[in-house]
């Protein structure tokens, strides 16, 4: 299907911090809002992609909580283009068996009533289905999922239905945006920049991280691919140490 692709070792879950939408744009003069509009069908060639070579589990990061410092023209795009992009693809999607989910701060007032809705609409459309799981990171920030978690701690230990003696990084990790969700194998962001940008930050303690200098809107499939490869040469450890000895497991 994809030389040098394993499809034995594709990850389970692959997320993606879709950066470089405005230098696409500006490399072309065009104002930034054509490079969000550009990077529309990169993604969905990208879940094609990911759906192609048997990922279970798609993390596409869409808008953070501090994108609401840019300019309000360009926040207004983006919130508009959402809206616009549920109406037109949800079914597409829903076609195809993916299950879509949201994580993030979706009753954040600043989010539009009408984006709101075609939230909820698209999750309970596809909330069957059994195909790959189309997560968008939208209004998302990791610092901000994990004080929620650790907020609902507090008010359940307050409450006397939790001993804070018992918690662990388990319960945190049960009142996230979405605990079934599995933690990602692999992280990818394209454009270059070489940061995290508080994406998945509990999710991803133990993620392979690969840097492309790819910007998002030229990505697509075959670049998804290149990064797999590159992921499945990695040896995951998850804190133990490499073990030279031979088969066997590794010490720690």
């Amino acid at each position: 299907m994809y030389e040098g692709l394993d499809l034995e070792r594709v990850p389970r879950h692959v997320a993606i911090i879709m950066d470089g939408n405005g230098r696409w744009a500006n490399a072309r003069g065009m104002h930034r809002t054509q490079g969000h509009a550009a990077g529309e069908p990169a993604l969905f060639d990208v879940i094609d992609g990911a759906l192609e070579i048997g990922v279970k589990w798609l993390t596409a990061y869409t808008f953070s909580t501090e994108n609401w410092s840019r300019d309000p023209e360009e926040v207004e795009f983006l919130m508009h283009f959402n809206v616009d992009l549920l109406q037109r693809r949800r079914d597409e999607l829903h076609s195809k068996g993916i299950r879509i989910h949201f994580i993030g701060e979706r009753d954040d007032p600043r989010v539009p009533q009408d984006l709101r809705d075609r939230i909820n609409d698209a999750e309970s459309l596809t909330r069957n289905n059994q195909g790959m799981h189309m997560v968008f990171a939208f209004n998302y920030g990791g610092r901000t999922e994990i004080a929620q978690a650790v907020r609902a701690i507090a008010e359940e230990a307050s409450a006397g239905r939790l001993d804070p003696a018992s918690v662990t990084a388990q319960s945190i990790a049960a009142r996230l945006y979405l605990p079934e969700m599995p933690d990602p194998d692999l992280v990818i962001r394209t454009s270059g920049e070489l940061r995290i940008s508080n994406y998945l930050l509990w999710e991803s303690a133990y993620s392979e991280y690969v840097f492309t200098p790819v910007l998002w809107p030229d990505f697509d499939r075959h670049t998804l691919v290149d990064c797999i490869i590159e992921y499945q040469q990695r040896d995951r450890r998850f804190g133990g140490a490499e073990d030279r000895s031979g088969p066997g497991p590794a010490s720690t």
